[in-house]
């Protein structure tokens, strides 16, 4: 099965290859894994011994990010090689001053997977979450480098549990030590005879709480949110679906202020946000010539500020949960407010302990939403609780780098 598992990567990799000359994303991973052996070549000190992280994209990167920087501090003997496999880590994350040298990851194939490895040399291998490539994986550990999969998360329905998925599992054996976010992960790998296994949480919470030690601040905002008269609402990533539930109530509710940062932001989405506006409104790019004062409704048009903004409201609704899936719910939570979001939050685990722990709601439709809202507006009192169950949480579930620091042959 190994050999069929190679063919398809070699005939994805093709595909990739063909599609580029077409698709920007595909293009994109193509030059930028052409770039990548002279990336080590240049870059790599031969004297220097390296910890290698790969994370698949921007969301595995800001999980490794705690340990990352904890091992620059406490080891400053190592240096950092990190790699991605998708555009979108490394377009954003290409200058990272986290890391001593950045560039893509092959393709899985025996061939590419030996070259890269010869030239990165690295001294440790670091997988983040649901990184598991087979052939570099079994060259790893053919060659006696200690490699750690952190905040791992496992579900039965995985390939490595079925019937069929045994030849995969063999990835499974190739880690010196698997840290897994929950009990039911350890549990899992235990019926398959999987023990070297600890359970150390997400390292997203650390990275959350470093983010909020670091908050901008932001004086237009801090003005636009006022002096507490006002609910404030802040909607982080939203998209179309849950604005046509959120703007409905925003406008038919003078004692709620909204902060509304959408998950797009080209000229065409502000203009139909906009439209559905009934009270006044000012963009943030505005905010610099004009004052905010009179105005309800400050939309965000500008990426980067997501993560600060939370913390001037008073309930935040994360948006993505009646599509896709929910975005970031840690990133609000850090600042002990309630934290709403649509329905589609399965995969989510912290949306999961939010719910649990009473500090979190899952909205099935805009009257969940209105109703939820209207409580959150005539208790303050009980908002205020619920505010500090969310950030007590967080808090319990620091401390993740550590536990790892802690395992790892350094």
């Amino acid at each position: 099965m190994r050999h069929v598992y190679t063919l398809a990567l070699h005939l994805y990799a093709f595909a990739v290859e063909l599609s580029s000359f077409f698709h920007r994303k595909a293009r994109m991973t193509r030059v930028g894994q052409w770039h990548t052996n002279g990336i080590l070549r240049k870059k790599i000190d031969r004297n220097a011994r390296y910890i290698w992280f790969h994370a698949a994209s921007l969301g595995e990167f800001e999980q490794g990010r705690p340990l990352m920087e904890a091992i620059r501090k406490r080891y400053p003997d190592y240096k950092i090689l990190l790699t991605f496999f998708s555009p979108s880590g490394y377009e954003v994350r290409k200058n990272y001053d986290g890391a001593d040298v950045i560039c893509y990851l092959p393709f899985d194939t025996p061939y590419k997977v030996r070259k890269f490895l010869h030239l990165a040399n690295p001294a440790v291998a670091v997988f983040i979450k649901y990184e598991f490539w087979l052939n570099y994986l079994t060259e790893l550990k053919k060659r006696k480098i200690p490699t750690y999969l952190v905040s791992g998360i496992f579900r039965r329905e995985q390939l490595f549990f079925k019937w069929y998925g045994s030849w995969y599992r063999k990835a499974l054996t190739c880690f010196e030590r698997l840290f897994v976010q929950d009990e039911a992960s350890r549990s899992l790998l235990a019926e398959f005879g999987i023990t070297n296994v600890q359970v150390c949480g997400d390292t997203r919470f650390d990275r959350v709480l470093a983010v909020q030690r670091q908050a901008r601040e932001l004086p237009a905002v801090k003005e636009f949110a006022g002096d507490g008269t006002s609910l404030i609402l802040v909607a982080g990533s939203s998209w179309p679906e849950d604005e046509s539930i959120l703007i409905p109530y925003f406008n038919t509710h003078p004692e709620v202020k909204l902060i509304i940062a959408p998950h797009e932001i080209p000229r065409e989405h502000l203009l139909y946000i906009e439209s559905l506006l009934h009270r006044p409104s000012i963009r943030l790019s505005e905010a610099n010539d004009q004052s905010v004062s009179g105005k309800d409704c400050l939309i965000i048009d500008s990426f980067g500020l997501l993560s600060s903004i939370y913390r001037y409201g008073d309930v935040a609704y994360v948006g993505g949960g009646f599509g896709k899936g929910i975005h970031n719910t840690l990133e609000a939570a850090v600042y002990g407010i309630p934290v709403l979001f649509g329905p589609r939050y399965q995969k989510f685990r912290e949306a999961h302990e939010l719910i649990a722990c009473g500090g979190g709601f899952s909205l099935q439709d805009e009257a969940a939403f209105i109703t939820r809202m209207d409580e959150f507006i005539r208790k303050p009192a009980q908002r205020a609780e619920t505010g500090r169950i969310v950030g007590d949480y967080v808090q319990r579930n620091s401390g993740v780098t550590d536990c790892i620091l802690r395992e790892m042959s350094l």
